[in-house]
């Protein structure tokens, strides 16, 4: 069977004149065909450790309509399927929980469902329908990228299973009717059951980033960096929550950094939870339960985020919760396109864009730039944190304040009360020029009148150790040099008062 040769389209080839150019229906049929015979086939090889020459396998076989011994019978054109690196991506598979016959049932039970192009590459995007799968169609350097980049995935997937970068589950290409085709398994990334109200390309730079009056007529456009300027204020996370998705964007972009990958995304979809939800009819019934481990936004994000607070019918698929202004959200996202490689052409494309514009306002550039950039725009602009109300914590130590305030004020009051009556009385005396009256004058009594009999004694030893305890009397208080008539005049008033007998 002769392959094509000519100018790629749609992840493939052209067809030649020699060859009748496959439908579109065709050729998911052959797509879908094709998957299913690798799977079904490698269930016979035992399993085992994978090896450094299991990524670079290529394995290929021809199906014809009316059948082989090895290929069953089926109603496409005849077509070639090559598979790459079966044993490493059943690996990953297993490693995300996939079992065989949720795999072939996802991809081959129903028609796929296509979908629009949201980005600027040729690539056409195929779904299950049962949400859990994206099937895209990659050109023939994104794929020869891929595996050579799959040891070093590997390597990361072993450390860190919890990621927001593309999850591949197989690598496939068909050659059907002369076209070409090269497609890719990967996770999906916005589930069709929650409608998003909003969807977002981030890349974290400026130029041309605002989506195309084309793409705006669309029923559901994907905006871009500074669209998303101009419509929110940033999607506001509890603390625990935004680490764990900064610590998880800034593991991966490290990880793509040390691949030298740049011009990646941030596919973003915005559910509105206090929006009416979509009706039974128009979601996704064949959805009975994920079957792929960490494949949602919230399981994908590092640490123990918190559970999503539910909505309409408790159906959240696992959104990340966030807010902006007073509306409650649901956060879908996934990083995409990481096969674009900082190669010569991208050289050579940033230095002729930054000839024309500002070079650091380009999406291309080099990697560890585009990686601080990209993370510098999500955690600041699209990201932020929920910081709790700035008076809270203040006030709770205020009122704990106050509530020791009070306290102690309930115990001092008595004393202010009476230094403040003493002061008052001291006032009038120093105005009247006469001795204390009545309530403060019995302490000092004693010591002007009692003799030296037992009780007496012993009451002049309390008043003594009274008077040497008070802050507010002092026993060389200068009011108290006053004459001697005058004080026992006074004694005799206080005495035929108390009904004390003075002892002469």
């Amino acid at each position: 069977m002769s392959t094509a040769t000519a100018e790629s389209v749609g992840g493939g080839t052209k067809p030649s004149k020699d060859h009748k150019k496959p439908t579109a229906a065709a050729l998911k049929g052959a797509i879908q065909l094709g998957i299913g015979y690798a799977v079904g086939n490698l269930s016979s090889k035992p399993d085992r450790d994978v090896l450094m020459q299991d990524f670079s396998v290529v394995e290929s076989v021809f199906l014809p309509s009316e059948g082989s011994n090895l290929t069953p019978a089926h109603h496409y054109p005849d077509f070639r399927l090559k598979t790459y690196a079966p044993l490493a991506f059943r690996y990953f598979r297993e490693l995300f929980g996939i079992k065989p016959d949720d795999y072939l049932y996802s991809i081959c039970n129903e028609p796929l469902i296509e979908l629009c192009n949201p980005g600027a590459s040729s690539s056409w995007f195929y779904l299950t329908s049962d949400d859990e799968f994206i099937i895209k169609t990659v050109q023939h350097k994104e794929a020869e990228f891929l595996q050579k980049l799959l040891p070093g995935y590997y390597m990361n997937l072993n450390q860190n299973p919890r990621t927001l970068l593309p999850k591949f589950y197989g690598l496939y290409c068909i050659q059907c009717g002369g076209i070409t085709v090269r497609v890719v398994v990967m996770n999906n990334v916005l589930p069709r059951a929650i409608k998003m109200h909003y969807k977002y390309d981030l890349k974290g730079s400026s130029y041309k980033r605002r989506a195309s009056r084309k793409e705006r007529l669309k029923s559901s456009p994907t905006f871009k960096d500074l669209d998303f300027q101009e419509m929110h204020e940033g999607l506001h996370f509890d603390p625990e929550t935004y680490s764990a998705l900064m610590k998880t964007l800034q593991r991966d972009c490290r990880v793509l950094e040390s691949f030298k990958i740049m011009d990646y995304s941030l596919l973003l979809g915005i559910h509105i939870s206090d929006r009416k939800p979509l009706s039974r009819e128009s979601r996704c019934d064949s959805r009975r339960g994920q079957k792929v481990l960490y494949s949602t936004a919230l399981e994908s994000i590092q640490g123990n985020a918190k559970a999503p607070e539910p909505v309409a019918d408790d159906d959240t698929l696992g959104g990340i919760p966030a807010k902006h202004k007073d509306e409650n959200l649901l956060i879908f996202l996934g990083i995409i396109d990481i096969l674009q490689s900082y190669r010569f052409i991208k050289k050579v494309e940033h230095s002729w864009k930054a000839l024309v514009h500002d070079g650091d306002t380009v999406s291309v550039h080099r990697p560890s730039f585009y990686a601080d950039r990209f993370l510098k725009f999500m955690g600041s602009t699209v990201f932020k944190k929920i910081h709790p109300l700035r008076g809270a914590s203040s006030k709770r130590k205020r009122g704990s304040l106050y509530a020791g305030k009070s306290a102690s004020q309930e115990f001092l009051s008595p004393q202010k009360e009476e230094r403040k009556e003493e002061k008052k009385a001291q006032s009038m005396d120093n105005l009247d020029g006469t001795m204390y009256s009545s309530s403060r004058q019995p302490d000092l009594l004693p010591r002007v009148s009692f003799k030296s009999t037992g009780d007496s004694e012993e009451y002049l030893e309390n008043s003594e150790e009274r008077r040497a305890s008070s802050s507010t009397i002092a026993l060389d208080d200068p009011l108290l040099s006053l004459s001697r008539s005058q004080s026992e005049s006074e004694l005799d008033v206080y005495l035929a008062a108390t009904g004390f007998q003075s002892f002469q």
